[in-house]
């Protein structure tokens, strides 16, 4: 076991974000991979778009959501690194075995059971972050970390894409659930349990409270309350594209899945996990000023990228969509690294994983959810009168969550100040 001062040493704990943040990589690889195959799964299953949206979304979403602040709950009195690998080893094996439903019903419960191993990594991660990294440079630790997601999706669309082409879908949900086999191994022999309040210098004094203790607390938060609910909105487009761009594609611009897996590859993989990064980056630079640059970054970066969407969405030429969807790309999860810090730094250190599990419990529900299926059946609705087009328009209920997810973060500036100062952040004077 690694003592306090070699654990919160930069290259030790910089070592941790890196594996916590593969672990992320294969999570998001395992829940997503199915959009790219999604179009195959349908015709062979013949499902319709919104039967789709329901088995990529809302299955999902169902019991993901739903465990997530259980999960949480244990992370906030149990160690943190034995939850996550034993999450993640349940999604990998569950993600393998998707791979062998000869029928839609068992890939549904392949499906849900993938939901219940990957509810319990967030929290706990999240938690192990903010014991490891002090409030200034937080954001940008979580924002390293959820740049996992667009690594993941990079290696989902391409390598599911090139998997999908050349082998078919079954063995694609298996080579995406293989590695993450390997890394359960890799967390247990290399990785300890950071003490609670590490970075922070504050005393844990071991006392977990309850769930409904920690639900009471944070609705005295009201700033928690419209961050929480302005990350579903932000994520509300953010999973619909995920589950229906590569059918979009090809149906709307009649690309190949080795052209989708390059584009989208490169559009969530590079440029997303640039802005995914940078925003965290930025956040803890600029709150040196104003504590409410937190929200004030993902409002911008909302703001500049909602002009390009319609664009994207709709212009007949395949160029010029894509380089108008790189905007969007880039600052498409820029909320995540400050929303993450902003929540774990208004609650006191036993409530984090808890605070993190119902942040993630509202967003999911909501857009993970809703999200995929609820553009699915305005898919479904319109194609009486737009017919192969039904999808571009429906894809664009995506703009109007976003803005509504910027008026969110601004919300929650007018108390987040205060709100703050009953917490256990640390950093400069909110």
């Amino acid at each position: 076991m690694k003592d306090n001062t070699e654990a919160a040493a930069p290259p030790y704990r910089f070592y941790v974000l890196f594996v916590l943040t593969l672990i992320y990589v294969v999570n998001y690889l395992d829940r997503q991979i199915l959009g790219i195959l999604l179009p195959y799964i349908q015709k062979e299953f013949v499902l319709d778009d919104f039967q789709g949206g329901l088995l990529s979304g809302t299955v999902f979403a169902a019991i993901y959501a739903t465990l997530s602040v259980p999960l949480a709950t244990l992370a906030d009195r149990m160690n943190r690194r034995n939850i996550i690998a034993a999450s993640l080893a349940t999604f990998s094996l569950m993600t393998v075995l998707s791979g062998y439903a000869g029928q839609a019903w068992q890939l549904v419960v392949t499906r849900f059971c993938t939901g219940i191993g990957e509810a319990g990594t967030g929290p706990s991660i999240n938690s192990m972050i903010a014991d490891l990294y002090p409030p200034q440079k937080r954001a940008g630790a979580l924002s390293f970390y959820s740049a996992g997601l667009n690594i993941g999706l990079l290696f989902g669309f391409f390598g599911g894409s090139w998997m999908l082409q050349h082998y078919g879908w079954r063995s694609a949900f298996i080579a995406s659930g293989a590695p993450g086999l390997l890394l359960v191994v890799l967390l247990l022999t290399t990785v300890r349990e950071p003490k609670r309040g590490l970075s922070d210098h504050l005393a844990d004094t071991g006392a977990t409270p309850t769930l409904g203790e920690v639900i009471a607390f944070l609705w005295t938060q009201r700033s928690f309350r419209w961050i929480a609910l302005g990350c579903a909105m932000s994520a509300f487009g953010g999973y619909a594209n995920l589950t229906w761009l590569p059918k979009f594609l090809i149906v709307s611009h009649h690309m190949t899945p080795i052209q989708i897996g390059i584009a989208l590859s490169l559009l969530t993989g590079t440029f997303g996990a640039l802005g995914t990064w940078l925003s965290g980056v930025l956040a803890d630079r600029f709150s040196r000023r104003d504590i409410n640059w937190y929200m004030y970054v993902p409002i911008l970066c909302t703001l500049a990228a909602v002009p390009f969407a319609p664009v994207f969405y709709l212009v007949p030429s395949t160029t010029v969509a894509l380089c108008a969807a790189i905007v969007p790309a880039l600052f498409g999860a820029s909320y995540l690294g400050p929303s993450y810090a902003m929540a774990q730094g208004m609650v006191p250190l036993r409530m984090r994983a808890q605070t993190v599990g119902i942040l993630l419990f509202v967003l999911n529900i909501l857009a993970l959810g809703l999200g995929p299926a609820t553009v699915g059946l305005i898919s479904v609705l319109l194609k009486p009168t737009l017919h192969e087009d039904s999808l571009r328009y429906a894809l664009l209920a995506g703009v109007v969550t976003s803005l509504l997810g910027a008026f969110c973060y601004w919300r929650a500036t007018r108390t987040l100040k205060s709100d703050l100062a009953r917490g256990s952040y640390t950093g400069p004077a909110a």
